[in-house]
Parts: structure tokens; C-alpha cells; sequence
């Protein structure tokens, strides 16, 4: 029979604790890049420009069908590769943060696209009309009109895509990164093997605090939205 020591539990968070700078900043980092990434890619897909909008859904469409870890694993072995053969780069020395970040960003960028363009195909084309009519550019209409209401529109999805970042990159561990889940490992191999469930358990509760953390600060800006907008 397996014994569980749930004093244990309490007993590593604060080692493991150490380790949430890397996994915040991680999240941070590539919602921020891959936000502005996705944009892009949003606009190239509602543009009227036919092939920037079929290798921006190509690219979406690869990026969605990529399990994350193979994306991981594309990076952090092929990458190097791949720029010292094409540019002679050697880039095998690089923190394993790089290569983490890289492969969530192309692939939160890809997600959080299809996110902004259900967002943007929400609102209504009288909104754009209405901002041209009134002497505003497209460029003014979309930042001043369009996208205040599309934000409002896909931040719930938003939050589900952050926190479906946070799941995905627990994953980067697999390389060798130190974050939350790294810091489990190495604590599990420390102890020879024992305590495996309460480490795991006391990852799940930092897990667990970040996601409560992330829905409700989503839930208090979406009822702040939802006032100025009335």
C-alpha cells in the first residue's frame, strides 16, 4: 500500500516555490510576443490579400495540429541544427529558456490568432462603417472602435488560451528546464524516488494558485469592460 505524507506537501512548496520566477516569466513573455504575433496573423487572415492569408492559415492550421511537445522537441533539437547548416550559427550553448519560449510562442501565436479572428468577425461591420463615416481612417476606426469591443469579446477565450499555455508548458521540463515541474523532478530524484505523490501534489497547488489567479483578475477586468462599455 502507498503511503501519503500530506505534511509533505507543505514541506516542498517552498522549494518549489523558487522556481515560479522562470515558469511566470515564461508565461509572460510569450503572451506578449505571441499576442502581438497573433495579430498579425489575424490581420493576414481577414486581409484581402490572398496569399498572406493562405500562408497565415497554413500556418495556423500546422501549428494547431502540432502536439506541443513536438514542437519542443523541433526546437530544441532541430533548431540549432538547422542555423548551423543554413548560416553557420551556433547557438547549442543558448539557455534552454530560449528554446521553451520559442516553441510556445509560435505556438500560442497560432492558437490566440484563431482566438482575435472569431473576436474580430464578432463585431459588426456597421461598427467599421460608422467610424469612416464620422471622418476616422480604417487605421483609427479598427484601434479606437473595432478593437476595444473585440477585446472585450475574446477575453474569456483568451484567458482558456493563457491557461492552456501554462499546461503546455509545464512540458518544457522534458528538455531539462528548471521551472515548477523541473523543480519537481529534481526534487523527487533527490529524495530517491520517494514522496513522488506529495511533490506532484504540491505542484499541482501552485498550478492550481496561478490558474486562480489568472481567471479571476480575467473575471474582475471582463466586469470592468462591461461597465465602461454601459
Amino acid at each position: 500500500m502507498v503511503s501519503y505524507d500530506i505534511s509533505k506537501v507543505w514541506l516542498f512548496l517552498p522549494t518549489l516555490v523558487q522556481a515560479l520566477p522562470a515558469t511566470l516569466a515564461l508565461m509572460v513573455l510569450t503572451t506578449l510576443l505571441g499576442s502581438a504575433f497573433g495579430l498579425v496573423l489575424t490581420w493576414a487572415q481577414v486581409s484581402e490579400d490572398k496569399v498572406g492569408a493562405g500562408l497565415a492559415k497554413g500556418y495556423v492550421f500546422t501549428l494547431r495540429c502540432t502536439p506541443p511537445i513536438v514542437l519542443l522537441f523541433l526546437v530544441f533539437y532541430g533548431l540549432p541544427q538547422f542555423l548551423n547548416w543554413w548560416l553557420g550559427i551556433d547557438i547549442d550553448h543558448w539557455s534552454k529558456f530560449v528554446f521553451v519560449l520559442v516553441a510556445m510562442f509560435l505556438l500560442f501565436a497560432a492558437m490566440i490568432s484563431e482566438v482575435f479572428k472569431a473576436a474580430y468577425l464578432a463585431i459588426p461591420k456597421g461598427q467599421m462603417e460608422a467610424g469612416l463615416s464620422i471622418g476616422l481612417t480604417p487605421a483609427q476606426t479598427i484601434w479606437r472602435i473595432v478593437l476595444p469591443q473585440a477585446f472585450r469579446v475574446a477575453l474569456p477565450n483568451m484567458t482558456t488560451a493563457i491557461l492552456n499555455l501554462m499546461r503546455d508548458a509545464a512540458l518544457a521540463y522534458t528538455i531539462g528546464f528548471i521551472d515548477i515541474m523541473g523543480a519537481g523532478n529534481n526534487l523527487i530524484s533527490r529524495n530517491l524516488g520517494n514522496y513522488s505523490l506529495e511533490t506532484y501534489t504540491a505542484v499541482a497547488v501552485i498550478y492550481w494558485a496561478i490558474a486562480l489567479v489568472i481567471s479571476f483578475s480575467a473575471q474582475l477586468l471582463e466586469k470592468r469592460l462591461s461597465v465602461t462599455e454601459r
